[in-house]
C-alpha cells in the first residue's frame, strides 16, 4: 500500500491556501490505497470519529513525552488510582457516581433493552395547537407575560438517542456535563439567547396544591363548573390538569370572547409542553396555575430560571442508571448541542446566524432523523477535543440579546422547592475566560438566602471572573487543569478496548500554528491521522506526518 507522493498535488514548497485546497486529494489517494485494500472503506465512510491526543499515565505517574503535540511532558497525579474504574481518582467531587449511568456504561451494562432515554417533545402537538395569531385581547397579555417566545421554539421531534448521548454526561453535583477536555454547561446566557426569555426576575415559592384546591383552582381561573373540575382533577390522579383538557379550555373560552380565562389555559398549555414539561408527557402540575392568577403581573418571574431549574433537574434524575425518561423542555438541550457542536448529531438549518431577523436562536433548527444510536455517539463523544467546539456561538446573535452580567452570578437557582447549583466558574471557556480549577460546588442544601444571594449577584460575579482572564484562544486553560480533571472526573464513558488496563489517558491539546489557515490544515490532517489509528513510525503516512509538522510550524 505504499504511497507515491509525487503523484499528490501537495508539493515540498507551497501555501497554506494551497494546502487546504489540496489536502482532501491527498487524504483521498490514502482512503483509495488502504481502506479499499483492507475492506474498510465503509467503515470509513460512515465513521464520523474525532480521537484526541492523548497519552497514559506511566508507571511513575507521569505524563510521557508525546508524539503529536509539543514535546514537553506534565505531571499529573502522583497518587496510584484508587476510585472507580473508568470514574473519577478522586471520588470528593462525584460524589453520586457509584449510581451514575456512566458506571454502568464503562463495564457495558445498559439502563434496559432500550439503550436510549424516553424523552418528552411536545413539538408536533404543540405546533398543532399554537394558532397562526391569537386574539388581540389575548395577545397582549402573552406578549407581557415573558413567554410569547415559547409558541415557536419547539422541535417537531426530538433525536432521543443524540440527548441520551449527552444525559450520560452530566453530574448533578456540578450541573455541567463531563466532555473528554473538560466541564461544559446549559446557561442562563445560552437560555436567554436560544428562547428569548427573561433572566432576570423573581424566583417563585409556590403553596402546596391538594386535588381539592387543585379544583379551585380550576373554577377559580379557568371559568369550569365544580362538577367538571372535580371529574377532571379525578381522572389524572393527583393535582394535575391534562394538557389536551387546557387546550379545550382555551379554544372554548376563546369563541366566547372570555379572553381572561382562554389566555390563563393557553399559557398553562404552553409552559406545560415546554419548560415545565413533566416524564408523564400529557400532564402539567395545577399549582402552576397559581403563576397566572394575575395576568399582569406574570412577567416579573425570571422564567429563563425556571426553564433551566427544572431541565436541570430532570437531567440530574436521567444521569442516574435506574431512571429510563427525561423530563423537561429537550428542545432547549437538543438545540444547545447543535449550537456548540456543529459536528455531532443531524439536523436541519432554517436560516444561518447572518439571516436572522431577532427570532429566537432555537427556531434556527429543525429535526432530521439521525442514523447513529446511543452507543455509536458514546465513542464519538470520547473523542471530541477542544477544537471541536464553537465555544461562544451566540456572538452574532448580540443585536438581539446583549450578554446579561447575571449570567455569571455563581450560586443556587431555585423554582417552587427545587434548588439547583448554578455554577459559571465551572464552564468559563463558554463565557470568554481562561478555565481554571473551580471551586467545590455549593451545597444548596445548606443555602438559606438563595433570594437575596440572587438580587446581590454582583459580589459573585466578582468571584468568578476576578481569578481568571480573558482567554487568548477559545479552548485555553490554566496549566494543570486537565490533570485535576482527569482526577476528579470520568472524561471517557467507553474503555479504548475492553481487554486493556482501565486507567483513563490524560489529554494533551495542542496549541497548533498562529495562522488561522495553517491551523485549519493542522486539524484536518490531525483528524484524519487519527481516524486510521496512524502511527507516525509507519512508512505508509511518513508525508502525512512530514505535512503536519511543516504545518505547525507556521
Amino acid at each position: 500500500m505504499d504511497l507515491d507522493w509525487a503523484s499528490c498535488p501537495v508539493k515540498a514548497s507551497f501555501s497554506a491556501g494551497s494546502l487546504l485546497e489540496s489536502l482532501p486529494v491527498c487524504i483521498l489517494v490514502y482512503r483509495n490505497t488502504f481502506f479499499k485494500s483492507s475492506g474498510l472503506d465503509d467503515v470509513y465512510r460512515n465513521s464520523s470519529l474525532k480521537c484526541s491526543v492523548v497519552q497514559r499515565r506511566g508507571a511513575d505517574g507521569r505524563i510521557p513525552v508525546r508524539t503529536l503535540g509539543r514535546g514537553a511532558s506534565s505531571s499529573a497525579a502522583a497518587a496510584e488510582p484508587t476510585g472507580y474504574p473508568g470514574g473519577s481518582y478522586d471520588t470528593s467531587l462525584l460524589v453520586k457516581y457509584e449510581h451514575h449511568v456512566a458506571r454502568h456504561i464503562w463495564f457495558g451494562e445498559e439502563r434496559g433493552p432500550k439503550k436510549e432515554l424516553k424523552v418528552a417533545g411536545h413539538g408536533l402537538k404543540l405546533n398543532s395547537r399554537v394558532p397562526l395569531a391569537l386574539p388581540p385581547q389575548m395577545e397582549s397579555w402573552v406578549s407581557r407575560s415573558g413567554l410569547a417566545s415559547l409558541q415557536r421554539t419547539s422541535l417537531n421531534k426530538i433525536d432521543t438517542n443524540l440527548v441520551s448521548a449527552f444525559v450520560e454526561r452530566w453530574h448533578l453535583e456540578t450541573s455541567s456535563f463531563h466532555m473528554p477536555f473538560g466541564e461544559m454547561s446549559i446557561t442562563l446566557d445560552d437560555v436567554a439567547c436560544l428562547l428569548h426569555l427573561p433572566i432576570r426576575g423573581i424566583f417563585w415559592s409556590p403553596q402546596d396544591v391538594t386535588e381539592e384546591l387543585a379544583v379551585e383552582l380550576a373554577v377559580d381561573y379557568l371559568g369550569v363548573s365544580q362538577s367538571q373540575a372535580q371529574s377532571h382533577v379525578r381522572s389524572c390522579r393527583g393535582s394535575y390538569y391534562k394538557l389536551e383538557w387546557l387546550y379545550d379550555i382555551f379554544v372554548h373560552h376563546r369563541a366566547a370572547s372570555s379572553w381572561a380565562y382562554a389566555t390563563r389555559a393557553y399559557l398553562l398549555m404552553l409552559v406545560g409542553s415546554t419548560i415545565f414539561a413533566d416524564k408523564t408527557f400529557t400532564l402539567v402540575e395545577a399549582r402552576y396555575l397559581l403563576l397566572f392568577r394575575d395576568l399582569d403581573g406574570c412577567s416579573g418571574y425570571s422564567w429563563g430560571a425556571a426553564a433551566l431549574v427544572t431541565l436541570y433537574r430532570y437531567l440530574g434524575d436521567a444521569s442516574m442508571y435506574s431512571c429510563k425518561q427525561l423530563g423537561g423542555y429537550p428542545t432547549l438541550l437538543q438545540c444547545w448541542i447543535h449550537e456548540y457542536f456543529p459536528t455531532v448529531g443531524k439536523r436541519g438549518e432554517n436560516w444561518n446566524p447572518a439571516g436572522n431577523c431577532g427570532l429566537p436562536r432555537a427556531m434556527r433548527w429543525s429535526y432530521r432523523q439521525g442514523v447513529l444510536k446511543v452507543d455509536d455517539l458514546r465513542p464519538i463523544l470520547d473523542e471530541l477535543t477542544p477544537t471541536d467546539v464553537i465555544w461562544r456561538p451566540f456572538e452574532d446573535h448580540r443585536a438581539w440579546r446583549v450578554f446579561d452580567e447575571i449570567c455569571l452570578y455563581r450560586g443556587c437557582l431555585k423554582w417552587g422547592e427545587t434548588v439547583v447549583p448554578y455554577l459559571p466558574d465551572r464552564c468559563l471557556r463558554q463565557f470568554g475566560y481562561r478555565q481554571y480549577v473551580p471551586s467545590p460546588p455549593l451545597d444548596c442544601m445548606m443555602a438559606t438566602d438563595i433570594d437575596v444571594d440572587w438580587i446581590s449577584y454582583h459580589q459573585s460575579v466578582v468571584d468568578v471572573i476576578g481569578s481568571s482572564s480573558v482567554a487568548t484562544t477559545p479552548s485555553e486553560v490554566v496549566d494543570g487543569y486537565l490533570e485535576w480533571y482527569y482526577r476528579v472526573s470520568h472524561p471517557r464513558l467507553v474503555p479504548p478496548h475492553r481487554d486493556a488496563p482501565r486507567e483513563v489517558p490524560v489529554p494533551v491539546y495542542d496549541a497548533g500554528p498562529s495562522d488561522p489557515d495553517w491551523a485549519r490544515v493542522s486539524t484536518l490532517i490531525r483528524r484524519y491521522l487519527r481516524q486510521v489509528n496512524a502511527e507516525e513510525e509507519d512508512p505508509q503516512f511518513s508525508d502525512l506526518f512530514e505535512a503536519l509538522h511543516i504545518s505547525r510550524s507556521h
